[in-house]
């Protein structure tokens, strides 16, 4: 077996949190071989509550898992961590505007961002879950400076699984039938789920989705504003954020990075912009990507219509937006 690498969640007592945790004692995001230690950071007035969660993760029994730590203290948190899920945030809440997220949040993700320039890894990876997760990662990154910027990763596998799973229900086949869908942009409700470039198996091979399906009014009409407005209508239902459905799409997310994507596959992460697509440069945008040796590439060449061509404008104009509020949270 390898030697064990630190591991650090954040909003360690949080339900995102909870439903994360068992994938990485149990080897699915890291893989059945790697020894890993539990770094858990939380609020102080969330450490009885996270103490709680150590006896739970302790009573696993699981070979893999072989050290833990609960802190409130980032410094305890990111020493040598080789990987870290910033999930904790300020929960978005019913009616609240992204706005005031991003203004509660953007602290929070200063803090994290010096501590891990300070004490992690600087090859570690890091997934931004919390929300706003394009903008935190770009600050985070931004102050961990001596930590590459494509080090530093938004979630919109989330997304993208939504998407599949979507266009899986309305072809009415497996979910795992369907490859490469993609989101582009911005973990909002500006998000581009894009299908054109999708492709689903069949008995008679593998077949592009929009020939399969053949209603294009329903991919640009109601598949894609039913993803963009997923996560709104689960805390319509729930009174909560997606939880269960957030960590799965997090340890998807990081297992790919770590592991690598299947040939001939690619993945949706947010991810900083290098101007591919015409996107502009130095904001973290979902692109499709695929992995090797833990490097992602951005898919290139994709063939991009009018449609989408005014999508992916309208979701970077939300993130320019979103990095100037951020700056003017910060001062700068």
């Amino acid at each position: 077996m390898s030697e064990p690498i630190n591991v650090v969640v954040t909003g360690a007592a949080g339900q995102i949190a909870y439903s994360l945790l068992y994938q990485l004692a149990a080897g699915i995001v890291f893989g059945p071989d790697q020894p890993i230690n539990l770094r858990l950071l939380d609020i102080p007035p969330m450490m009885d509550v996270l103490q709680g969660v150590v006896m739970e993760l302790e009573d696993l029994a699981l070979p893999l898992f072989k050290d833990i730590v609960s802190t409130a203290d980032p410094a305890v948190a990111f020493r040598d961590a080789a990987a870290a899920f910033l999930v904790g945030s300020m929960p978005r809440k019913q009616g609240m505007e992204r706005k005031d997220l991003l203004s509660a949040n953007v602290k929070i993700f200063k803090a994290q961002g010096e501590a891990l320039d300070k004490f992690a890894r600087k090859d570690v990876k890091v997934l931004v879950v919390g929300n706003p997760a394009n903008t935190n990662a770009l600050i985070c990154s931004h102050y961990a400076p001596s930590i590459p910027k494509e080090n530093f990763t938004a979630m919109t596998r989330l997304d993208q699984n939504r998407a599949q799973a979507a266009i899986a229900a309305r072809l009415g086949v497996q979910v795992d039938k369907v490859r490469k869908t993609i989101i582009w942009g911005n973990h909002s409700s500006t998000q581009y789920p894009d299908a054109s470039h999708a492709t689903v198996d069949t008995p008679n091979g593998t077949k592009p989705v929009p020939e399969v399906l053949n209603d294009n009014a329903w991919l640009e009409g109601v598949f894609l504003e039913t993803i963009q407005k997923r996560g709104a209508a689960v805390i319509a239902a729930r009174k909560m954020s997606s939880a269960m459905s957030a960590a799965k799409a997090a340890g998807d997310h990081m297992r790919d990075w770590w592991l690598g994507t299947k040939d001939g596959e690619w993945v949706s992460m947010g991810v900083i912009s290098d101007g591919s697509y015409g996107v502009p440069k130095d904001i973290v945008f979902s692109f499709p990507v695929t992995i090797k040796n833990g490097r992602y590439n951005i898919v290139q060449g994709l063939s991009i219509s009018d449609f989408a061509r005014t999508k992916l404008d309208l979701t970077a104009k939300e993130l320019e937006e979103e990095r100037a509020e951020a700056n003017t949270v910060l001062g700068q």
